[in-house]
């Protein structure tokens, strides 16, 4: 803790000018993609579309893909009813939070029980239907430890056994998750409906964590909406303890600050949904986190592409400012 008090990222961004901006992006992305480690090898995605039914206004799919030869990603497809097999649309990846038990299925809109309506109506946490319901195609991927991914069901602390035993082979299961949402990038250059130049992703809490770091190394995520992650990780990480081993790799903090992995995505569009009374991320943080990627995206001469959702709710997403964020950019 002593050690932490003063602790200053050796690549945390401290310019203001453009060519500052420059030379920090070379040298942050090539330590941040050092610091993940390396990503799988890619195989064919084989997709296996398991059903196709109609939901109100929606398709709804399951579709299950390979992202790697030990891998297989499940997930939910949504979709307009009167979504044309163009290759113009838009489509959105869309990210969990943390409950580990049921995954992507709130995101989707699935109401299996009490628990899903629960989280829904807490959090506002079907932005996947929502957004489909808004006209864009949604992917909800099963992260690894998560949902049908979770391999120790009931165990409190499946993200932190799951990072220590990839940890002691050199593998983490954050980079892990990333590649597979990189997969679905790939699966969605395929789909028919979508233009692969209008992909976006958004995600809460670890959803958030997702999007940002996710975002900050795939270039074909054009806009993206971090709801709820981006603060200090002296404050969540360092005094509260308020993570897991899902949630980081070795030595982030030793080079960066959640902002500046944020600031990685400039020059692209980003929303920052930040919520006055969440009580995981604290709103105080939260907005110190904003400034330091507000720096970064004014010395990339992008400041006109960043936005923030300030919404009086707790750890949730806004969706103030979503729908007409993504309508803008993708």
């Amino acid at each position: 803790m002593r050690m932490a008090q003063d602790w200053k990222p050796l690549l945390s961004f401290d310019g203001r000018s453009k060519e500052d901006w420059d030379s920090w992006r070379v040298q942050a992305l090539d330590k941040f993609l050092e610091i993940l480690g390396p990503f799988p090898d890619p195989v064919d995605l084989d997709p296996d579309v398991e059903y196709v039914i109609e939901d109100g206004d929606l398709i709804r799919e399951r579709v299950i893909f390979d992202s790697e030869a030990y891998a297989s990603v499940p997930c939910i497809v949504l979709r307009p009813k009167d979504m044309q097999p163009n290759k113009k649309n838009a489509a959105i990846i869309c990210c969990n939070g943390h409950p580990t038990d049921l995954g992507k299925d709130p995101i989707a809109g699935v109401r299996s029980g009490p628990e899903y309506d629960r989280q829904i109506a807490l959090m506002n946490y079907n932005y996947g239907e929502q957004m489909a319901k808004a006209g864009f195609l949604t992917i909800m991927p099963e992260l690894r430890g998560f949902g049908e991914r979770n391999d120790a069901p009931g165990r409190r602390d499946v993200c932190n056994l799951n990072f220590i035993k990839g940890c002691i082979l050199g593998i983490y299961t954050q980079t892990l998750n990333i590649w597979d949402v990189k997969r679905c990038v790939d699966y969605l250059e395929t789909r028919p409906e979508v233009d692969p130049n209008r992909i976006g992703m958004m995600g809460l809490s670890y959803g958030g964590t997702m999007t940002t770091f996710t975002t900050a190394v795939e270039p074909r995520i054009k806009a993206a909406n971090i709801m709820g992650y981006v603060n200090p990780f002296a404050r969540f990480a360092i005094e509260r303890g308020n993570f897991c081993g899902s949630q980081i790799v070795p030595e982030i903090y030793k080079y960066f600050d959640t902002h500046d992995i944020a600031g990685l995505i400039a020059p692209r569009p980003l929303l920052i949904d930040m919520a006055t009374y969440d009580e995981c991320f604290y709103i105080q943080d939260l907005l110190k986190g904003y400034e330091g990627v507000k720096k970064i995206y004014e010395a990339a001469g992008a400041a006109d592409v960043l936005h923030t959702d300030i919404h009086p709710g707790p750890h949730s997403f806004g969706g103030n400012v979503a729908f007409s964020f993504f309508k803008r950019y993708l």
